[in-house]
C-alpha cells in the first residue's frame, strides 16, 4: 500500500532523532556517548534492529491484508492511493482557508472594468495568512517604537557594552578563585601557616640548590634582604618565578613546570623569611625595594636614609 512516507526515509529519521536525543541529553564530556558509554551503542543497534524489523512486519501485513481483498475492494483502494496530496479534500480545504482564492470557474464575478490590451484585473481578496502577518508587523513597529524610542530602552550596542564590561568583571571575580589563571595582577601574599609549609615543600625541592635551605643565597640572591633584582612583593615575585629572571644569567622560568598556585605558595614562603638573617649570607644584589602601597612608617624613612652610601 502507498504511504506518504517511504520505509527507507522514515527509518533513518526516527533513529537519527533517537540518536541527536541521546547525544544531546546524556553528559559525556568531549566524547560521544555511544564511545564513551557502551551500553548506548548496545541500545542504538537494537532500536535499529527493531525499526527494521517493525517495517517488514507491517509491510508483511499490508501485503497479506491486500491479498486478502476482493477485486473491488482493491480497485477502491488503488483509486484512492492513486489521487496526490494536492488533490485530496483536506489538502483544498487548507489552501482555501489560508488563500480565500476563488475556483477558476468563478473568476469572471471578480473582474473588474479595468482592462488593457486583454489584459484584465481581478479584485481577489489579500490572502489571509499574508493580512494578519501585515498586521503583526504593525504591532511590532508600535511596541518596538514605544519600548526603544519613548522608554528608552538599551539598543543591540548598549546591550553588547553592558555584557562586555559585565563579562570583565565575571572573569576578574574569577580570576580570583582560579588557582590556574591566576597571574602576578591578582596573585595575593598567603600567610596561613598550611599555606607557608606548601610553599617551603616546594622551595626545599626546587630552591636550595641556588639559593640554599636557609635562602641565604648562593649561586642565586639572598632572598632574606631587602635587596631586589627584579622588585620585591609578591606581584614582582610571582612574576619572577613565572617568567624567569635576566636573560642569560638568570633564574630560569618555572612557569612550565610549577602551576600558578604552587607558585604563589613558594613566593609567599619567600616573603616569610625576610629579616631572617641567615648564617654567612650571600652580599645584596640588586636595589633596596619599598612597597609604595604600604603605609609610610619611621622604620622605612630610616630605611631608606641608612641605604645611601657614606663617603670618607
Amino acid at each position: 500500500m502507498k504511504k506518504l512516507i517511504p520505509a527507507y526515509v522514515r527509518v533513518p529519521v526516527i533513529f537519527f532523532a533517537v540518536f541527536g536525543a541521546m547525544e544531546y541529553f546524556i553528559d559525556s564530556g568531549d566524547r560521544p556517548a555511544f564511545i564513551k558509554f557502551p551500553m548506548v551503542a548496545v541500545f542504538l543497534f537494537v532500536f535499529l534492529f527493531l525499526l527494521i524489523a517493525i517495517e517488514i512486519t507491517m509491510s508483511a501485513v499490508d501485503n497479506i491484508t491486500y491479498q486478502l481483498m476482493t477485486e473491488e475492494q482493491k480497485q477502491k483502494l488503488e483509486n484512492v492511493t492513486s489521487i496526490s496530496f494536492k488533490e485530496k479534500a483536506w489538502f483544498k480545504n487548507l489552501m482555501e482557508s489560508l488563500t480565500k482564492s476563488v475556483p477558476l470557474e468563478s473568476e469572471d464575478q471578480l473582474l473588474l472594468e479595468h482592462d488593457y490590451d486583454g489584459i484584465k484585473e481581478l479584485d481577489n481578496n489579500l490572502p489571509p495568512w499574508w493580512v494578519y502577518l501585515f498586521y503583526a508587523c504593525i504591532l511590532f513597529g508600535v511596541v518596538y517604537m514605544v519600548r526603544y524610542e519613548v522608554l528608552g530602552a538599551d539598543n543591540q550596542e548598549m546591550e553588547l557594552k553592558k555584557e562586555v564590561a559585565q563579562a570583565k568583571i565575571d572573569i576578574a571575580e574569577y580570576m580570583k578563585t582560579a588557582p590556574d589563571l591566576m597571574d602576578e595582577k591578582t596573585v595575593v601574599l598567603l600567610t596561613e601557616p598550611a599555606d607557608l609549609a606548601a610553599g617551603k615543600e616546594i622551595f626545599t625541592t626546587n630552591c636550595v640548590a641556588c639559593h640554599r635551605a636557609d635562602a641565604g643565597g648562593q649561586i642565586g640572591p639572598n632572598l632574606t634582604d631587602n635587596h631586589w633584582i627584579l622588585g620585591g612583593g609578591i606581584k614582582n615575585l610571582f612574576h619572577t618565578i613565572t617568567n624567569g629572571g635576566r636573560d642569560g644569567k638568570g633564574m630560569i622560568a618555572w612557569k612550565g613546570t610549577l602551576k600558578p598556585k604552587e607558585i604563589q605558595h613558594v613566593a609567599s614562603y619567600v616573603l616569610s623569611l625576610q629579616g631572617s638573617n641567615p648564617k654567612d649570607p650571600k652580599a645584596p644584589d640588586g636595589e633596596i625595594w619599598v612597597d609604595e602601597n604600604a603605609p609610610k612608617t619611621d622604620a622605612t624613612v630610616t630605611l631608606k636614609t641608612d641605604s645611601t652610601p657614606i663617603k670618607k
